[in-house]
């Protein structure tokens, strides 16, 4: 990073951070996770090919925290998901804190990479997947071949390993 780019990063700290906290806390509610949102807003900033200075600062770093507050809440949203599964199951399950954070992972990225495939794939895939369906039951329920459902999974499932392997 240049000196004048680090100027201009600091000037637009100096500028923006306390505004953005706040701007963070009306929405959380709570000033530690707008804090920790703040910080990692300027962290994007940081690593971006943007130019600085930026013409825009409010309205460019709210949208920066504006995704990172969505990416928590669905992270949030599958942790509870992953424990309440885990607290159905007839026996207890004893995970370590290393191995739950790998799973959570795990399902955040396979959760982002379906939200990446079209509405068709993702709702073949997760019929089969989750629902059991048969590859002729989702063909009817989808009104397409059974060749077409095959293409959709390969589609979801080469992107699923693609994740695995990352």
């Amino acid at each position: 990073m240049s000196a004048l780019d680090h100027a201009a990063l600091h000037q637009l700290y100096s500028e923006n951070n306390g505004w953005l906290k706040g701007w963070l806390r009306a929405r959380l509610g709570n000033a530690a996770d707008a804090s920790d949102l703040a910080h990692d807003t300027f962290l994007r900033v940081m690593t971006a090919r943007s130019e600085l200075p930026i013409r825009e600062p409010r309205s460019y770093l709210s949208a920066i925290a504006r995704s990172l507050l969505i990416d928590k809440v669905r992270r949030r949203t599958i942790e509870q998901a992953y424990l309440q599964a885990l607290a159905l199951r007839p026996e207890p399950v004893e995970v370590s804190p290393e191995i739950r954070l790998s799973i959570i992972e795990m399902l955040v990225s396979i959760d982002a990479l379906l939200d990446e495939l079209g509405t068709r794939t993702r709702d073949i895939f997760l019929a089969v997947q989750l629902e059991g369906l048969t590859y002729a039951a989702v063909a009817e329920r989808y009104g397409v071949s059974v060749t077409t459902v095959k293409n959709h999974l390969i589609r979801a499932m080469t992107r699923c390993l693609l994740v695995i392997e990352s």
